[in-house]
C-alpha cells in the first residue's frame, strides 16, 4: 500500500484525485487538508477513514475541531507542516492553488518524500531551488499537470537513447473561452464567460489563467524546471481540441506525441501509481469520432500574458516569483469585477517593469520578492 497524503482537498484536482484513491486497492489516504472549508474536509475524512487533517484557516480549523472531536485537526501553516511530517506519506499531492502551495512543496522534498506536483507556483516561483532540493534528498517530483505528465511518459521513453535525443519539448493549450477575438473585445467579456472554459473544469483561478494564457507561460517555466530544456526549445501550441497534451521533437525529427481524452484523472492516476498504471473508468480515445486536430500558433497581441511570462522566465532569479505574485492578485481583482480582463496582463508588466529580477540564492528571498510584488501589483490597480 502506497501511504497518500493529499493538499488542497477540496478544490478540482483534490476531489478527483479521492475519487483515483477510492478507485484503487494499491493507495492509502493517510490525511487531507483544506484552506477553510471545514465542512468539505471533514466529509471527505469521514467517507474515507482519514482520521487527521489540516486547515491553514485557524478559525475553519476549530470549528472543525469542535464538529469532529474523533479526529485530529492541525490548523495554520505551521499545522500544514505538521500534517506532512506526522501523517508519514510516501508521497505528497500538492493541489494548494498559487503560491501558498510553495512552503508545503520545501517540506515534503526536504524529508525526502515523493511529490506529485499540481501546484506548478512552486517551480514558477522557486524551481531552481525546488529541483535542487529534490536532487539533495533523492525525492521525485512527479508532474500532474496533463501537459506535463504526457511529457514526462514521452521523454522516459527515451531515456535510454542518451543524451541529446530530445530536441523540443511542445506544450499544447486550448485556447481557451477567447480564442479568436481580438484585444478590443476582451475588455467587455464578463467573469462569468472566462470561467467557461470550452474542454477543461477547473478551479477559478487556473481557469481565468488558460483565458489569459498565462497558465501557458506558468507551464513553460514548469517545464523548463522539470525536464532541464532551455527556454528556447520549449514550445506552446494552441489546440482547442485538447486531445494532444503534448510533443516531445527527437533529434532525428521524429515527433512523439501523447494524445487522449481531456480528463484529469488520468495525469492524476499517473502520478499516483507511478511507476505502475491502474485502470481508470474514463473515456476511451477515439480520433474518427473527433474527425480533425487542428493546430495554430498562440495570438500574443491579443494574449501578451504568455510572451510577458516567457521574457521573465529568461530574465530568472525573482522575475517568475514577481510575474506568479502580480497575476495571483490581478486575477483576484478579476474574480472580484474591478478590472478588465486584459488589465491582467498590463498590472503583471507594469509590475515587472518596477520590480526587476534579482539573484535567487535562498527560499527566503523568494517570500520577500512575494511580498514586494503583491504590494507593487495593488499599487498598480489602485
Amino acid at each position: 500500500m502506497k501511504r497518500i497524503l493529499v493538499l488542497g482537498a477540496t478544490g478540482s484536482i483534490g476531489v478527483q484525485a479521492l475519487d483515483v484513491i477510492a478507485g484503487s486497492p494499491d493507495l492509502e489516504l493517510v490525511g487531507l487538508s483544506a484552506r477553510s472549508s471545514w465542512e468539505t474536509v471533514v466529509e471527505q475524512a469521514r467517507a474515507h477513514g482519514v482520521t487527521r487533517i489540516a486547515l491553514t484557516d485557524p478559525e475553519s480549523a476549530g470549528r472543525a475541531a469542535a464538529a469532529w472531536p474523533e479526529g485530529e485537526v492541525h490548523s495554520g501553516t505551521q499545522g500544514l507542516v505538521e500534517l506532512v511530517l506526522e501523517s508519514e506519506p510516501d508521497l505528497v499531492l500538492n493541489a494548494i492553488v498559487g503560491s501558498a502551495g510553495l512552503g508545503p512543496t520545501i517540506v515534503a522534498l526536504g524529508e525526502g518524500i515523493d511529490l506529485a506536483l499540481a501546484n506548478k507556483e512552486s517551480l514558477v516561483v522557486g524551481g531552481e531551488l525546488v529541483t535542487a532540493l529534490a536532487e539533495a534528498t533523492g525525492a521525485r517530483i512527479l508532474p500532474v499537470d496533463s501537459e506535463h505528465a504526457a511529457l514526462h511518459q514521452l521523454i522516459a521513453a527515451e531515456r535510454s537513447a542518451g543524451p541529446g535525443t530530445i530536441e523540443r519539448l511542445t506544450i499544447t493549450a486550448s485556447g481557451g473561452p477567447f480564442r479568436g477575438m481580438r484585444r478590443s473585445e476582451l475588455q467587455r467579456v464578463s467573469v462569468e464567460q472566462a470561467l467557461a472554459h470550452p474542454t477543461w473544469s477547473m478551479g477559478d483561478k487556473i481557469t481565468i489563467d488558460s483565458a489569459t494564457l498565462m497558465n501557458k507561460g506558468l507551464e513553460l517555466i514548469e517545464a523548463h524546471h522539470l525536464f532541464a530544456v532551455p527556454y528556447a526549445r520549449i514550445d506552446v501550441l494552441v489546440h482547442p481540441q485538447s486531445i494532444i497534451h503534448g510533443m516531445v521533437t527527437l533529434c532525428d525529427g521524429a515527433v512523439l506525441a501523447h494524445l487522449g481524452c481531456p480528463d484529469m484523472r488520468v495525469p492524476i492516476a499517473y502520478a499516483l501509481n507511478h511507476p505502475e498504471r491502474m485502470e481508470l473508468d474514463v473515456a476511451r480515445l477515439d480520433l474518427a469520432a473527433v474527425g480533425s486536430l487542428t493546430f495554430e500558433p498562440p495570438d500574443l497581441e491579443t494574449f501578451p500574458a504568455l510572451a510577458i511570462a516567457r521574457e521573465a522566465a529568461i530574465a530568472g532569479g525573482t522575475a517568475p516569483c514577481v510575474l506568479n505574485a502580480a497575476n495571483e492578485v490581478a486575477v483576484h481583482a478579476f474574480l472580484g469585477g474591478r478590472i478588465a480582463l486584459p488589465r491582467i496582463a498590463e498590472v503583471i508588466e507594469a509590475t515587472l517593469n518596477e520590480l526587476g529580477a534579482t539573484p535567487l540564492r535562498e527560499f527566503e528571498s523568494l517570500f520577500e520578492a512575494d511580498r514586494r510584488a503583491r504590494e507593487v501589483a495593488a499599487q498598480q490597480l489602485a
